[in-house]
């Protein structure tokens, strides 16, 4: 694999064999100074399995370093070693950076200066500038020759802080745009990525390769972008954290944008603390985006100390039910239960505490015409300012797929970026429309809620099982938890919360503007007393449900 060549596929189904060769390519995978396996005492007492070491956090991973068991250029070697074995059964990892280990090589050389991501490999989705030789291509064919002149902001901070970029992550093409059905995970750069729960259902979308990636082990820890559900949705059918900021929390300079009123990008992890240790990072006043102007006085730059095992005690957390609850009766089992672990650990639960907008915001006319007249500008004039030679504007860009149909076009019509084209709405019309937004989800949506409940934040399951791969018709979608926050800017959390037949679920903790540090708690909190996590199983398509 190498950047000439990306890492791709055009396979639609994954073999028994090669499930059971993954069983043996997992297995396989150093030890890092640490054993896998059950150890024993020597009075024969036996202990719980130690993690994997592809499972151990940041914090101990960082301690291993300081202690001389490891370096960065042995565990950037691993995980390089992983992708090369595991992910060619998932497809999540698009391509990696030729000069991981070189960069490895030189943070070794520079001694660890306490940085809180000294050595930790991270993938970046492939909407991320990186100034290297990587591409950023938005999984698509057009923007192969793309070459970036700088990082993206949270390259930089990423690199700054001591991280190793290790790749990027597949996903759905230009962050599920492209097409008005569902094709979660599938781009024509990087072919379709699969869950690595059960390798037929959909990793959910646009942030897919990044989910399945950290879920994997083939990175500590992964970067997202969300518009609507594309960090919380993927976060919840991979068993890992997911944190959608507040919109202006994280520069997006060098992002390549989609609705940049909604447009976060954010964290995916292992665990709430690891997103937590990430955030710290990628926070802050962002030159290349005026939106971060507003976080002045809201962000952190360590968010760990807002952890809490106890977090939970005397908090006031509201259960919306109407809307977020009712299309996946296996998703409502699960929060059902989440719920019950809430009340145990000490939480006061408002039931139910409804959005008072709730329905209308899941089918707001206003939130077409937003999306429509701000992707259509922002990626013309993305296009428009970004070197190398490719499609300079979405007609261009619509020309080239139907140039390509055989490849761009095999299993997905573009039939979004063509909407998004042909629609002109005026500025007037649009402010309107934004305005209608963000009353309803604001003021009128998720303040109104916490306000009338006197709540810290609300929670609901962050949507259903995943389904199914369906390549020629696309996959199905239930439901979900994320058009408040999205239409709001506002911050939401997923973190695991249980399994139906084995598929991941995910819980939402969803709050007000700049509310990361109660939402992480909250987050944290259950996690240490549910402990539902566990890693993937990578169960072939013909077994069970």
């Amino acid at each position: 694999m190498t950047s000439q060549e990306p890492h791709r596929t055009d396979r639609t189904d994954t073999p028994r064999r090669t499930v059971l060769a993954l069983g043996t390519a997992v297995a396989a995978t150093p030890l890092l100074g640490g054993t896998a396996a059950q150890a024993r005492t020597a009075s024969g007492t036996r202990h719980a399995p130690a993690p994997a070491p592809h499972e151990l956090d940041i914090t101990e991973l960082r301690r291993r370093m300081a202690d001389g068991r490891l370096d960065a250029e042995r565990l950037t070697r691993h995980y390089l070693e992983r992708v090369e074995r595991v992910d060619p059964f998932l497809h999540s990892v698009i391509e990696v950076n030729p000069d991981a280990l070189r960069e490895a090589r030189r943070l070794d050389a520079e001694g660890d200066p306490g940085k809180p991501l000294h050595g930790m490999p991270v993938l970046l989705k492939d909407l991320v500038e990186t100034a290297d030789r990587m591409h950023t291509t938005a999984g698509s064919l057009a923007l192969r020759g793309l070459r970036p002149a700088a990082d993206a902001t949270v390259a930089a901070r990423l690199r700054a802080a001591g991280a190793v970029i290790l790749g990027k992550t597949n996903l759905s093409e230009w962050a599920g745009g492209m097409s008005l059905t569902h094709h979660a995970g599938w781009s024509a750069r990087g072919g379709q990525t699969r869950n690595p729960y059960k390798l037929d259902r959909s990793p959910n979308e646009s942030s897919s390769g990044s989910a399945v990636a950290a879920a994997a082990g083939l990175c500590a820890a992964a970067i997202g972008t969300e518009t609507n559900g594309s960090i919380i949705d993927p976060s919840s059918a991979n068993c890992v954290v997911g944190v959608k900021p507040t919109v202006g929390l994280v520069g997006r300079g060098g992002v390549i944008p989609g609705v940049p009123s909604q447009d976060s990008v954010g964290p995916i992890a292992r665990t709430v603390r690891d997103a937590a240790i990430l955030l710290g990072v990628l926070v802050g006043v962002d030159d290349r985006d005026p939106a971060t102007r507003a976080s002045r006085g809201h962000f952190h730059r360590d968010y760990t100390r807002f952890l809490d095992d106890d977090g939970l005690k005397g908090a006031r957390i509201g259960v919306p039910r109407t809307v977020y609850f009712g299309y996946s009766h296996h998703a409502d089992d699960i929060a059902e239960r989440a719920i019950a672990t809430l009340r145990e650990a000490g939480a006061t639960v408002v039931d139910p505490a409804d959005i008072p907008t709730a329905e209308r915001l899941e089918d707001l006319p206003s939130s077409m015409i937003v999306q429509a007249y701000e992707v259509k500008r922002a990626l013309n004039g993305y296009l428009a300012a970004a070197p190398g030679d490719h499609p300079r504007d979405l007609a261009e860009l619509i020309a080239f797929n139907r140039e390509h149909a055989d490849r761009e076009l095999r299993y997905v019509r573009q039939d979004g970026l063509e909407a998004v084209h042909a629609l002109d709405f005026g500025e007037r019309e649009y402010r309107q429309a934004l305005a209608t937004n963000h009353r309803l989800s604001r003021a009128e949506g998720i303040d109104a809620a916490l306000r009338r409940y006197r709540l810290d934040a609300l929670v609901m399951p962050t949507t259903g099982p995943p389904a199914k791969i369906d390549l020629i018709r696309g996959d199905s979608y239930g439901g979900g938890a994320s058009t408040p926050a999205a239409l709001a800017g506002y911050p939401a959390v997923s973190v695991p919360a249980g399994f139906a037949f084995g598929l991941p679920v995910g819980l939402t903790f969803m709050g007000t503007a700049w509310s990361e540090p109660v939402l992480l708690r909250l987050a944290h909190a259950y996690e240490q007393a549910s402990g539902v996590r566990r890693p993937p199983a990578y169960r072939p398509a013909d077994v069970g449900f």
